[in-house]
C-alpha cells in the first residue's frame, strides 16, 4: 500500500469518526482546528445534489448512529434507569472520551462501568443504581462471549485437597451489587417479550414503575454470579461465603486458603459450614464452573 493511499485512508477515517454536533451534524471544524469543508474536498468530490461536506456527513452520521445503536442494544437497563435523554448524554460523552479501539463492536462498552464511576454527575440522582446496572449488563456480554474450558470430572473433584488450585470458568462473572438489578433486568426482558402488551406506552409505564420501585429501595448487599449454559446467560444469587470462596479461587488462591477466607467472618457453625461447602461444590459441579489450572510447560535444563 502506497504512503499516499495510507495517508488518505487515515484522513478519511479521522473525518468519519470525529464526534457530531449536538444537532447530530458534522462539525464545522475538525479536531485539528481545520475546516471540515476543506478537508472533505481533499478526498470527496461533490455531485449535482451534494457538496463534499454533505457527502462526508452521511458517512460521519452513519458511523455514529451505528455506535449509538450498539450502546442502546447493550445497555437497555441503564437507559431505563436514567431515562432516554440522560442516557443519550451519558452515551455521547462516553463514546467521545472512550472511542472504539477494537475491531469488534462487542468491546464498545467495556470501559463504561469504570468511566461511570469517575463521572457521577451524568447519572445523578441514580448514580449507584445506574452503575450496578451497567456492571451487570457488561458482565452479561462478557459471559456470553467468554471461553468455556473442560470442567473437572467427578473423579478429579473427589481428589481435590487443601493445596489444590482450581480455575473458575472464564464465562463466570462475580458481582457484588447494592440493588437487585438482576431482577429488574429480567423483568424488563420479560416485559419486552410480552406480545400481549396493549401498547408501547403501557409497557414504558410498567418499566418506569419497576425502575422507581427498585430505586426507592434501601441499598442491600447482593452477591451474583453471571454465567452461561448452552449459549444462554443466567444470573445466580450467591450466599456471602460462596461468593468469597469463588472470588478467592478466581484470584488463584489454593482451595484451603479460599475456604479460610470464605468463613473468616462467618457465624455458621462447623457442621453448617461443612454442609454448605458440600452443597455449593455439588452445584458448581453440575454447572461446570470449576476446571483444572493450566499446566505450565517446563523446559528441561541440559
Amino acid at each position: 500500500m502506497s504512503t499516499n493511499l495510507l495517508d488518505l485512508q487515515r484522513r478519511m477515517a479521522s473525518a468519519v469518526m470525529q464526534p457530531l454536533t449536538r444537532s447530530l451534524t458534522t462539525r464545522r471544524l475538525g479536531d485539528d482546528g481545520q475546516s471540515n469543508t476543506r478537508a472533505a474536498e481533499q478526498f470527496l468530490k461533490p455531485n449535482s445534489r451534494l457538496t463534499a461536506l454533505e457527502r462526508l456527513q452521511i458517512y460521519n452520521q452513519q458511523y455514529w448512529y451505528r455506535l449509538f445503536g450498539c450502546m442502546e442494544e447493550d445497555f437497555p437497563g441503564v437507559q431505563a434507569v436514567l431515562g432516554r435523554a440522560a442516557f443519550e448524554r451519558l452515551m455521547r460523552a462516553y463514546l467521545e472520551a472512550c472511542p472504539s479501539a477494537s475491531y469488534s463492536l462487542h468491546n464498545l462498552g467495556a470501559r463504561l462501568p469504570e468511566w461511570m464511576r469517575t463521572h457521577p454527575k451524568l447519572t445523578a440522582p441514580r448514580t449507584r443504581l445506574a452503575l450496578d446496572m451497567a456492571r451487570l449488563e457488561w458482565a452479561h456480554i462478557e459471559a456470553f462471549n467468554a471461553a468455556e474450558l473442560p470442567a473437572f470430572t467427578p473423579q478429579a473433584m473427589a481428589a481435590l485437597h487443601a493445596d489444590t488450585r482450581v480455575r473458575v470458568q472464564p464465562h463466570v462473572r462475580l458481582l457484588q451489587l447494592a440493588y437487585p438489578v438482576d431482577e429488574l433486568l429480567l423483568h424488563m426482558g420479560n416485559d419486552a417479550d410480552d406480545h400481549c402488551a396493549t401498547s408501547n406506552s403501557a409497557a414504558a409505564a410498567r418499566k418506569s414503575h419497576s425502575v422507581r420501585r427498585v430505586a426507592n429501595q434501601r441499598p442491600q448487599r447482593i452477591h451474583l454470579a453471571v454465567h452461561r449454559q448452552q449459549f444462554q446467560v443466567y444470573y445466580k444469587r450467591l450466599v456471602a461465603e460462596e461468593f468469597v470462596l469463588l472470588t478467592a479461587l478466581h484470584h488463584g488462591e489454593s482451595l484451603g486458603a479460599a475456604l479460610e477466607a470464605a468463613f473468616a467472618k462467618s457465624r455458621l457453625s462447623e457442621p453448617r459450614r461443612a454442609a454448605q461447602v458440600q452443597a455449593v461444590f455439588q452445584t458448581w459441579m453440575k454447572l461446570g464452573w470449576l476446571c483444572p489450572q493450566e499446566k505450565k510447560n517446563s523446559r528441561s535444563k541440559r
